[in-house]
């Protein structure tokens, strides 16, 4: 049978299965500022070559595109479209901006996708490796290649977005500004910070007797909560929903009163695990958000099922996402420690 360990997520033993991953996340920010340092030069030179034009549609294509139309649609002056499909929209040509983010740089859908761009005469903006596949099938006389190293989706996403703020078609995003939040989480949540004073563990405890109904309220929020939901399947094998609100509210709803005579120990590895809503507060004061949120805290209390919140106050939207994104990845991460003791 397998069980959640508490004392494993301060036992340094237990936690080295661990370590690579906890590593990885906690150079997070250091993997931004590496790429906003590699692109300074390509983005100073994109942006003084375009100026103040503006394209007649921005489309961000590849499977990465929805990150930028979450930050990018309620902003951008001109029609944005996120195709992740393969290919492009027929209608695309000369007068749009195709923006790609390839990290790996080694879709074959990606680089058929640029190639298709690049063909129809559309000016090309794609942050990928530098002599990856994507950045060959790139190269044409209207293609700004910016350069990324790390890998990491979030921090080529920054790099994009703060070109594409230069030229007018995007809000703020400063790269020093997301560090900053995700090097804020990575010590809050650090290994070496015991269960007293670690967010993400506290939560990870949270999480080991719960089913984990996970919800964002803004746009960027709701994309944090998938991500997490995906987090907690991957390292715990268990099941982990994240929607909209009238998605979570049947499930919640549906949750049968707790029994007080109810054995709390499960014993077929999480069949009767009792659902958890898990709020991604990013400070949204959007009149439907708030709603939605009291409608879902309401439910929650008749319903008796428990409710956890990740908050951030960091300055910009993406900071806040990178954060809410890093906190309960961190989460998952211990709530994969805690269950591999048997």
């Amino acid at each position: 049978m397998v069980y959640f360990d508490e004392a494993r997520l301060d036992d340094a033993e237990a936690l080295v299965s661990a370590d690579l991953r906890l590593r990885e996340l906690a150079e997070s920010g250091a993997r931004v500022r590496r790429e906003a340092g590699e692109a300074a030069e390509a983005i100073q030179r994109a942006a003084a070559e375009r100026g103040s034009e503006r394209p007649r549609a921005v489309i961000a294509a590849g499977p990465d595109s929805r990150l930028l139309r979450a930050v990018l649609e309620p902003w951008c002056p001109v029609p944005f479209v996120a195709w992740p499909a393969p290919g492009l929209p027929g209608w695309a040509g000369s007068l749009d901006l195709v923006v790609m983010l390839a990290p790996q740089g080694s879709d074959p859908a990606a680089a058929s996708a640029v190639a298709e761009a690049v063909r129809r005469g559309c000016q090309v903006v794609v942050a990928c490796r530098p002599g990856s596949m994507v950045a060959e099938h790139a190269e044409g006389r209207w293609t700004t290649l910016l350069p990324a190293t790390t890998g990491d989706q979030l921090a080529t996403a920054v790099v994009m977005l703060d070109l594409l703020h230069r030229v007018g078609l995007g809000p703020s995003c400063d790269a020093d500004e997301v560090a900053s939040a995700l090097d804020r989480v990575a010590v809050e949540s650090s290994p070496h910070q015991d269960l007293a004073e670690n967010p993400s563990k506290e939560l990870a405890i949270a999480l080991a007797e719960a089913l984990p109904l996970v919800w964002g309220g803004s746009t960027l929020a709701a994309r944090a909560a998938r991500r997490v939901a995906e987090q907690i399947r991957r390292a715990s094998g268990r099941s982990a929903l994240a929607g909209d609100a009238e998605h979570l509210l049947p499930v919640i709803e549906a949750t049968r009163p707790r029994n007080l005579f109810d054995d709390p120990v499960s014993l077929d590895g999480g069949a009767d695990l009792r659902p958890l809503l898990l709020v991604l507060d990013d400070g949204s004061d959007d009149p439907v958000v708030r709603e939605q949120r009291g409608r879902l805290q309401a439910a929650a209390a008749r319903a008796g099922v428990r409710v956890e919140a990740l908050a951030s106050d960091a300055g910009s939207e993406v900071a806040r996402y990178a954060s809410l994104l890093l906190s309960g990845t961190y989460a998952a991460e211990y709530l994969g420690v805690g269950l591999a003791g048997e």
